[in-house]
């Protein structure tokens, strides 16, 4: 359980030492600042999730230096690492940390693991239809949902509305899921929080995307699915989530995030190539810079996901051998 909620704890820890006010960008992240003879291309591959927002920040570099081409593709955290190996991709961001053996086929090749930072917050929701009236649900009801498995704890299959207390028109009606694909960092994040590494159903919906899921779900009446927050729509709404039966619920807002309270929170991530003891090439160097600066944080909350404090941003910094 405690690896499951590292991020959880490092957000919660962060922010009481802070007092960083949630969903603020942190006032001592610095106005970033263009460098001079900065040029080259870029291309970035790995997750849906984050993949307007690296458009976004591709956007607002492009405007500081106009001779950088990027290009962004966004096929699921699972392409990262490989994109990366063959040298195919500068980023790779993820929504899940890599994996060990992803790690490790790394630093086959490269002799070094790849370097990553932290580059927003998400509390991963559980959307339904925004006519749905459900209140709460319990991460064993939600496993009991999605999973086959049920090792949250569930005593029973849920498979209608009207086994988690709904009534009327809603009470008979089968539960629509929708989720995503293998290649997914959300499918995989969702997997081992949500479903204590338990097996999805057959009958869950994979959908290609994250938009995708939260359109889905939006024309039908009687869904559940689950996506980055950053996704949300008028249509669809969350649904607040208790970590054991019987506990508060909690919605997926960005106090309940820093705060440790919203059980399926996340930190996303990119991750790239740097050889230890070297520094990175201009171009990779500033944009880097550029992602966990004010602007940069300032484009996550524009993106409906939560800026990362500026302590845990003067970490990665230091990492990388990189400062503002």
């Amino acid at each position: 359980m405690l690896k499951k909620f590292s991020a959880v704890m490092v957000l919660a820890g962060t922010f009481a030492a802070t007092a960083v006010m949630a969903a603020d960008v942190d006032p001592a992240l610095p106005t970033y600042k263009k460098a001079a003879g900065v040029q080259g291309s870029l291309k970035s591959i790995g997750s849906d999730t984050l993949n307007n927002l690296m458009t976004l920040w591709a956007e607002g570099f492009a405007k500081e230096y106009p001779n950088v081409n990027i290009e962004i593709e966004g096929k699921g955290s699972g392409t990262a690492p490989p994109a990366l190996i063959s040298g195919t991709a500068h980023f790779g961001p993820m929504s899940r940390p890599m994996k060990s053996v992803e790690m490790d086929d790394f630093e086959k090749k490269y002799g070094y693991k790849p370097s990553s930072m932290r580059v927003a917050v998400d509390a991963l929701a559980v959307f339904v239809h925004k006519d749905n009236p459900i209140k709460c649900m319990s991460l064993a009801q939600v496993d009991a949902i999605f999973s086959k498995s049920r090792k949250q704890g569930g005593k029973q299959d849920i498979k209608t509305w009207g086994q988690l207390g709904l009534t009327g028109e809603w009470a008979s009606q089968p539960v629509s899921m929708y989720g995503r694909n293998s290649a997914s960092g959300t499918y995989g994040y969702f997997k081992e929080v949500g479903l204590a590494n338990g097996d999805f159903k057959d009958s869950v919906k994979e959908q290609p995307g994250s938009s995708a899921v939260v359109q889905a779900i939006a024309s039908d009446k009687f869904a559940i699915g689950y996506s980055g927050v950053g996704y949300k729509t008028a249509d669809v709404r969350t649904v607040p989530l208790s970590a054991n039966d019987g506990g508060t619920c909690t919605d997926a807002t960005a106090e309940n995030a820093y705060a440790g309270d919203y059980p399926i929170t996340r930190f996303l991530y990119v991750y790239l190539n740097k050889k230890p003891g070297t520094k990175l090439d201009p171009v990779r160097g500033e944009f880097v810079k550029y992602v966990l600066s004010k602007q940069g944080q300032t484009g996550v909350v524009k993106d409906g996901y939560y800026p990362i404090p500026g302590a845990v941003i003067a970490e990665d910094l230091k990492v990388l051998e990189l400062s503002h």
